[in-house]
C-alpha cells in the first residue's frame, strides 16, 4: 500500500494534487521523517501548501506531535479555507491548546468562513476543557441557527461541553431532545453523572442503554472506584465479563478497576486482573503498569509492587511511575528505599514535582530520617525547582513531631507563608499525643476544632490524653461538646480478605458467623502474649473503668478480631493482610508484635496513615509511627 502511494513521489512530473492522498496516508502512522521528505520535495518543486494539501500537512504534522510545524504550514498558507481552519482547530484542541482554538474559531468567523460538523465538536471540546460555559452557550446558539444541532456528532459534543462545565441539567435536556443518539451521547452523560456522584441517574441511563460499549462499562466502573465504591466497581467488572462476551476490557478499564482492588485491599482479585492483563497484552501499557504498582503497594504486597516497577521498560518509566514507587516505599515505612529510588530517578534524568517530594518527605518522616528529610526540604526549591506547598510543610511538621522536636515543629508552622490547614495541626496533635505533651496537643486540638468541627477523631485524641492524665472533668466536657454538636464518632472497623471475600469487623463486634470461635481465641490470647513479655497499655482504653475492663476493651479492637479470624482460618505461615479505617492504637501495635512472634506469622496492617509489617516480634515502622 505504501509503495503504491509513494510511486509518484519518485517521478519528476506529477500533479500537485497527488501530494494530498499521500499526506492523508501518513496521518497517525508515525512516519514523520517520510512526511518531512515529501514536504522538502514540494519545496524543491516550488509548490506552496494551500487548500487541501495544507490541511493534510497540518493534520500529518499534528498527529506526529509537531504542532509548531503544523502552525507554520497554517500561518504560511495564502488562501484561507474552512478545511484548513478545521485541521488547525482540531490539531490545537487535541494538543490541549484550547484558548488558541477559540481565537482561531473567532478568526475563522471574522473571515466569513462557515463552521461545519468538523469544526464545532472541537470548539465545544475546548469550551468544556476551559469550563467556559458562557462561550459554549454562544456557540450552541450558532449551531441552533444553522441547523447543525441535529448532527449527531455536534449534538454529542455540545452535551459533553455542558457536562464538563457542570451544567448537567442542560446536558440532560439536550440529550432528551436528540432524535438519534449514538453510544457516545449516552457515555458522555453517564460519565458526567458519575463524576458528580449522581449514581442513581447514571445507573438508570446505563440500564436503559440499547447498546453498551467498553466506554460505557468503563465510565461506570471508574466512577464507582473514584468515589470510593470499590465493591460496586468490582461487581460491575465481573458483570461485564459475565454478561457481555462481545465487550473486552481495554487498558483504561484495567486502570480504572485496579484502584477498586486497592481500596478494598483485595489482593487476590488484583492478582487475577493482573493475570488477565498479562494474557491479553494490556500489561505492557505504562499506565496499566503504574496502576499495578499502586494496587500491589496498597494491598500490602510491596514485593509485587517493586517487581512490576523493575519489569517496566526504562524508557517508559515516566514521572508518575517513579512517584508511585517512591510513595509506595514511604507508606510502607521504607524511607531509605524511598530516598534511594529518588536518587535513581535523578540519575535517570526525570524531573521531580511536588508529588515526588510529598512521597520523599513522608518516607523520611515514617522512618525517622530527620536530617535527610530536612535537607531535601531545604533544597527542593533552590536545586530541584519545586515550589513548597502546604503538603510539604505538613510532612516536615510530621517529621519533626515524630522525632519529639515539637517546639521546632510549632515554630515552622508559625513561619509558613500560608495558613496551616487540618493536616498540619493534625500532625502536631498526633505528635503531642505520642510524646505526652498535653500543652501542644491542646493548642493543636483547639485549632482543629475550628477548622474541622465535625471530625470526632480530634476530640477523641484529646479526650484520651485527658483520661491518661486523670482529668475526667475535661473528658466529660469534651463528651458533652460532642453530644451537643451531634458529632458522631467514626467506628473503628477492620477487614481481612479470605477465600475471595472481605470479612469486616467492628470494635466489639459479635455479628460474624465465627464470633464465638474468635472471642474464645482472644480470651486465651492475653495470657500467651503476657508470658512473652506483653504489658497492656490501658491508656488507650477510652473509659473511666477498672484496669481489667480496660484490658477487655482493648482486646476486642477491630484489628484484633480480624487477625484472630485470619489465624483461625488460614494455614500456619500464611501472611495475614488487615486493613483498618483508623490509626492503629499503641496497645494493639504492641500486641500484634507479640502475636506475630508467638504464631510465627507475618501480619501486614494498613491503617489510615501507613503500612505496618509485623514479623518475628518487630514492626517495619520500628515503633516510629
Amino acid at each position: 500500500m505504501l509503495k503504491i502511494l509513494l510511486q509518484p513521489f519518485y517521478q519528476t512530473s506529477f500533479s500537485p494534487s497527488t501530494y494530498a492522498p499521500i499526506f492523508q496516508f501518513l496521518i497517525g502512522k508515525n512516519l514523520l521523517k517520510l512526511g518531512q521528505q515529501l514536504h522538502a520535495h514540494m519545496a524543491v518543486r516550488g509548490i506552496s501548501p494551500n487548500g487541501i494539501i495544507a490541511a493534510k500537512m497540518v493534520a500529518m504534522y499534528a498527529s506526529s506531535g509537531e504542532l509548531d510545524s503544523a502552525s507554520r504550514i497554517f500561518d504560511n498558507a495564502t488562501v484561507p479555507s474552512a478545511l484548513l481552519y478545521n485541521a488547525m482547530i482540531r490539531a490545537l484542541t487535541l494538543h490541549g491548546v484550547t484558548e488558541r482554538t477559540i481565537q482561531l474559531f473567532l478568526q475563522m468567523r471574522s473571515l466569513g468562513l462557515r463552521g461545519d460538523n468538523f469544526t464545532y465538536p472541537f470548539v465545544f471540546k475546548s469550551c468544556g476543557d476551559l469550563c467556559d460555559v458562557w462561550f459554549g452557550k454562544s456557540v450552541h446558539g450558532l449551531i441552533l441557527r444553522c441547523g447543525l444541532v441535529f448532527d449527531i456528532y455536534v449534538g454529542t459534543s455540545s452535551i459533553d461541553m455542558y457536562v464538563k462545565c457542570g451544567e448537567l441539567i442542560e446536558g440532560r435536556k439536550l440529550f432528551d431532545e436528540m432524535s438519534v443518539r449514538d453510544v457516545s451521547a449516552w457515555n458522555v452523560l453517564i460519565a458526567g453523572y458519575m463524576k458528580d456522584g449522581l449514581f442513581k441517574y447514571a445507573e438508570e441511563l446505563f440500564e436503559e442503554m440499547p447498546i453498551r460499549n467498553i466506554v460505557s462499562w468503563t465510565a461506570m466502573i471508574s466512577g464507582y472506584a473514584q468515589n470510593g465504591l470499590a465493591d460496586k466497581a468490582l461487581r460491575l467488572f465481573d458483570k461485564m465479563s459475565d454478561c457481555d462476551s462481545e465487550v473486552m476490557p481495554n487498558w483504561v478499564t484495567i486502570m480504572s478497576v485496579l484502584p477498586a482492588c486497592a481500596h478494598s485491599a483485595e489482593l487476590d482479585r488484583g492478582r487475577k486482573i493482573h493475570s488477565f492483563a498479562r494474557e491479553t497484552g494490556l500489561e505492557k501499557n505504562p499506565s496499566v503498569q503504574t496502576a499495578l504498582i499502586a494496587m500491589y503497594a496498597k494491598c500490602g504486597s510491596l514485593v509485587d509492587a517493586r517487581l512490576c516497577f523493575d519489569q517496566m521498560n526504562p524508557k517508559e518509566k515516566k514521572l508518575v511511575a517513579w512517584n508511585t514507587m517512591i510513595t509506595a516505599y514511604a507508606s510502607h515505612g521504607c524511607g531509605q528505599e524511598a530516598v534511594s529510588k529518588f536518587e535513581d530517578m535523578m540519575r535517570a534524568g526525570v524531573q521531580p514535582d511536588g508529588i515526588t517530594f510529598t512521597g520523599l518527605l513522608s518516607g523520611c518522616s515514617h522512618s525517622g530520617l530527620v536530617d535527610v528529610g530536612l535537607r531535601y526540604f531545604d533544597c527542593m526549591s533552590s536545586i530541584y525547582f519545586v515550589e513548597r506547598r502546604h503538603d510539604h510543610y505538613a510532612c516536615v511538621v510530621d517529621l519533626l513531631g515524630r522525632a519529639g522536636r515539637l517546639v521546632e515543629a510549632y515554630n515552622l508552622i508559625s513561619q509558613m507563608p500560608m495558613a496551616a490547614g487540618p493536616s498540619i495541626w493534625g500532625s502536631l496533635l498526633a505528635a503531642g499525643r505520642s510524646h505526652r505533651n498535653l500543652e501542644i496537643a491542646e493548642l493543636a486540638a483547639k485549632k482543629l476544632f475550628i477548622l474541622e468541627p465535625d471530625n470526632s477523631g480530634n476530640y477523641i485524641v484529646l479526650s484520651n490524653m485527658y483520661a491518661e492524665a486523670g482529668m475526667w472533668e475535661e473528658v466529660n466536657e469534651l463528651r458533652i461538646q460532642l453530644k451537643s454538636q451531634r458529632i458522631m464518632k467514626s467506628p473503628g472497623c477492620s477487614w481481612i480478605e479470605f477465600d475471595g471475600k472481605a470479612h469486616l469487623f467492628l470494635g466489639g463486634d459479635t455479628s460474624h458467623p465465627q464470633a464465638e470461635r474468635i472471642y474464645m481465641f482472644l480470651e486465651a490470647l492475653p495470657a500467651k502474649i503476657k508470658a512473652a513479655g506483653y504489658v497492656p497499655d490501658t491508656t488507650f482504653a477510652l473509659h473511666d473503668v477498672s484496669e481489667e475492663e480496660k484490658e477487655q476493651n482493648l482486646s476486642s479492637h477491630s484489628e484484633r478480631l480480624a487477625i484472630a479470624f485470619g489465624i483461625l482460618n488460614t494455614s500456619p505461615g500464611t501472611v495475614l493482610r488487615v486493613t483498618k479505617n483508623l490509626r492503629i492504637c499503641g496497645d494493639c501495635h504492641t500486641a500484634i508484635k507479640f502475636i506475630s512472634k508467638i504464631y510465627e506469622r507475618e501480619i501486614i496492617v494498613r491503617d489510615v496513615n501507613r503500612y505496618h509489617h509485623f514479623k518475628d516480634g518487630t514492626c517495619s515502622c520500628r515503633d516510629y509511627w
